[in-house]
């Protein structure tokens, strides 16, 4: 049985197709991988509110899905005198707490880990799937159906839409996070998407492309989850991935939340 956090990272990285890579965001971003595992916090993102609650819970290593210091690798150098940064930092070293980044070898699990977390919060595992199992084909809705299932599920109390909330669809394409606007344009093209499923976009991209293809007799339509709606759940799920492993070991989700309030 694992006992410190660098063997609890062996175990998981084991069982990725494909790791470790050369190459990756997935690496310690802070605290020491050598000691013992007290307990582990799985999260959206290792947030303040997040890191304080795993002290409450008496665990030391956070599995986190997205950076820790607002930049992709998590390069720290621009932010050496900023106060935000300083006093996050200051905390994570008090509590000697440590942070590992579980991103790219979660997406890289068959199936990507992330997305079934999302499709059990949804209902949706059983469901066909097509085109390496990013179409998801629903039981024939509106628009404005699946728009209240998942307001519903995922606990959203309004998302963004592109598109005729009347018009059929079956055809879902889980673009979960953020894979840039031209990726969402592909995938609304060459898999034949009714609906496109996406945690961000750029505006002037995918939202036009959307409009235009409306405006030129197209059945598309875009809906808008929020990055953290559109991922949280599969950070959940890995807690059920990993507990087996670790049964001596207490594992929590914390949810990071979205950052973002709607008034």
């Amino acid at each position: 049985m694992p006992k410190t956090i660098q063997e609890v990272i062996d175990l998981i990285v084991a069982r990725i197709p494909g790791a470790p890579m050369e190459d990756s965001v997935d690496i310690i971003k802070c605290g020491d991988p050598k000691k013992e595992v007290t307990g582990i916090v799985t999260t959206f993102t290792a947030s303040m509110d997040v890191l304080r609650h795993a002290v409450a819970h008496n665990a030391n290593f956070i599995i986190t899905h997205e950076p820790t210091f607002y930049e992709h690798r998590d390069n720290t150098a621009w932010l050496s005198d900023d106060p935000v940064y300083t006093a996050k930092r200051a905390f994570i070293d008090e509590h000697n707490l440590t942070i590992w980044r579980f991103h790219d070898y979660w997406h890289m699990h068959e199936p990507d880990g992330i997305q079934v977390g999302v499709e059990k919060a949804l209902g949706w595992e059983e469901f066909e799937h097509t085109d390496n199992r990013y179409v998801v084909h629903i039981p024939p809705t509106t628009v404005s159906g699946l728009l209240g299932e998942l307001k519903q599920k995922l606990s959203r109390p309004t998302l963004r839409v592109v598109g005729d909330l009347n018009m059929p669809c079956e055809r879902v394409g889980m673009l979960l996070g953020a894979i840039g606007g031209e990726n969402q344009i592909k995938a609304l093209h060459m898999a034949d998407l009714d609906v496109a499923l996406c945690g961000e976009t750029v505006e002037w991209q995918t939202c036009e492309y959307v409009r235009d293809a409306i405006a030129t007799g197209q059945h598309k339509a875009l809906i808008i989850l929020g990055h953290a709606t559109s991922e949280e759940a599969g950070m959940h799920y890995l807690v059920e991935w990993l507990q087996p492993q670790l049964e001596d070991i207490s594992i929590t989700f914390i949810p990071a939340g979205d950052p973002i309030l709607v008034v």
